[in-house]
């Protein structure tokens, strides 16, 4: 293994990642569905990756991607987290974020 390759390898896992809340939303029906996740960065993709297959376990947002298309629905984040080093806390304040973006955006949980 090359020096380089060890070097990025170390780097990627070292990378700092955000955590926080996001809203999916669906314009034609005007729903929204909210989730919380330890790295924004990478959720959409996974996400969108389930909603591909047909296998994302949030029906409701299941079944509006399979009626408006993945054109349809819209990704943002609504919070970010503080870099918090207590993955507790961090789960605590996850939760108390989601439950008041819910409220919020009157959403459904992802």
């Amino acid at each position: 293994m090359s020096i380089d390759r060890k070097a990025a390898i170390t780097a990627y896992k070292e990378r700092k990642t955000i955590a926080g809340v996001y809203v999916v939303r669906c314009a034609a029906s005007g729903q929204a569905w909210v989730g919380q996740a330890p790295n924004l960065e990478t959720i959409q993709n996974r996400i969108w990756f389930s909603l591909r297959q047909g296998s994302h376990t949030c029906r409701s947002l299941q079944a509006a991607w399979t009626t408006h298309g993945e054109a349809g629905l819209a990704f943002a984040e609504c919070e970010r987290l503080e870099d918090e080093e207590s993955a507790y806390v961090r789960n605590a304040l996850l939760k108390e974020r989601l439950l008041h973006w819910r409220a919020e955006l009157k959403a459904e949980l992802i």
